[in-house]
């Protein structure tokens, strides 16, 4: 059962009562996606209203992942304390609140830990929210992942949105980050009020502060890291790949890191139907060949359509990955949130170190040797797909695998 402690025996629900949870775990994403989105379009004027320089800002923007993985594994013993509910509705709050930390700071020496705090309710928010999503997919009977973070994208996109007419307006970041905080606290709070209640037994022991994650989420957390990987470096490195390779201008290489965005929104959104038709293991492996496919149209592209059809082919191949990975890691022990929790700090992990490696590989050598790393990568996932597969639970409802998870698993 996911979130630790959750009884073995779920109090059922009706039909009704599990599409509200579906929709209400839904906007909880979209709330998380936009705190992102936000955050992401005001980082200029934070860098401008403290005063650092583009170096000490990258060392800045290492902290919320920093604080992300620290706070991770606390995660689970909030929910067992808490209730599932209670704890999401508490850690959605402070990561809301904390938008506005890093406008509030007026240099690096109280940037960096407000970035740390930003950063920790980010991450035990994120395996609270995705723990109740893999025990709603559960108790429906069919794949509801990819379409949750779906809605992160969109979350995402929709903040970018905001924060994107705030800066052009020359809002000021603290004024336009509070507000957003404000709202999104009470959209999260309605938002929380329809998500399953799930509460620990009282016999049960609560789960350690800290601990390693099992062995089974290391192996899925290896396949999130190469879709993660993959991510990254072409949000980061796309518009500069065709600028730099392939002489295009600024509008048109721009253009091409919101496509890939664009696409990976949209193939999540729809991924579910493709998961429920073929399974998480023919889906990951069938994206992996298509993200591959995508790398190798990027390393040999002599024109900028061709290299943002493969940007789009890899947007395609790699979106529906970390979702299958949150639901693979909450089906594979007793403790789902610490797994969840492993799962999510190594692809934390990969987001972080992808744009600083890509860079250093094409300091040393070039962009197209870069992308020769992330297309080897892509072809992990099709040899590690198996381990996506949906393993059998010995209670509550569960998710009918596609004979093809288990046959080729």
């Amino acid at each position: 059962m996911v979130g630790t402690g959750v009884p073995d025996a779920p109090t059922p629900l009706s039909e009704n009562g599990l599409r509200r949870a579906r929709w209400a775990v839904a906007l909880v994403f979209l709330v998380h996606g936009s705190v992102t989105g936000n955050f992401a379009t005001r980082i200029p004027w934070i860098q401008d209203h403290t005063g650092i320089a583009p170096g000490l800002l990258g060392l800045a923007l290492a902290f919320p992942a920093i604080g992300a993985s620290l706070a991770m594994p606390l995660a689970g013993r909030v929910s067992h304390r808490l209730g599932a509910r209670t704890a999401l509705r508490v850690l959605l709050a402070l990561w809301t609140l904390a938008l506005l930390l890093p406008a509030l700071s007026p240099s690096l020496y109280v940037l960096c830990p407000a970035l740390l705090i930003y950063g920790a309710t980010s991450g035990m928010s994120d395996v609270a929210m995705n723990a109740l999503g893999v025990e709603t997919e559960d108790r429906l009977g069919r794949p509801i992942m990819s379409g949750l973070h779906g809605m992160w994208s969109a979350g995402a996109l929709l903040g970018s949105a905001a924060g994107t007419v705030a800066a052009h307006a020359g809002t000021d970041a603290r004024l336009h980050l509070g507000g957003a905080a404000l709202v999104l606290t009470l959209l999260g709070a309605v938002a929380c009020q329809g998500v399953l209640d799930l509460r620990s037994a009282p016999e049960e022991h609560p789960p350690p502060r800290f601990a390693l994650p099992p062995r089974s989420a290391l192996i899925i957390g290896a396949i999130g890291f190469c879709a993660v990987f993959a991510e990254g470096a072409s949000l980061d490195w796309s518009a500069v790949y065709l600028r730099d390779e392939l002489g295009t201008d600024a509008g048109l290489a721009a253009a091409s890191t919101t496509a890939f965005a664009c696409t990976m929104a949209a193939a999540r959104l729809a991924g579910d139907k493709v998961v429920a038709r073929f399974g998480a293991v023919r889906t990951v492996r069938g994206g992996g060949i298509l993200a591959t496919a995508g790398g190798l149209l990027i390393m040999t592209a002599r024109h900028p359509a061709v290299a943002m059809a493969g940007f789009a082919l890899m947007g395609l191949g790699i979106a529906v990955v970390v979702p299958l990975a949150f639901a693979a890691a909450g089906r594979s022990g007793p403790a789902p949130s610490q797994a969840i929790a492993g799962v999510a700090t190594i692809m934390y992990t990969s987001g972080l170190i992808a744009p600083s490696a890509i860079g250093g590989i094409a300091q040393a050598t070039s962009l197209t040797v870069s992308f020769a790393l992330v297309t080897a990568l892509t072809m992990g996932l099709v040899a590690g797909a198996r381990v996506l597969g949906v393993p059998g639970r010995a209670a509550g409802k569960r998710m009918a695998a596609p004979a093809g998870d288990l046959e080729r698993s």
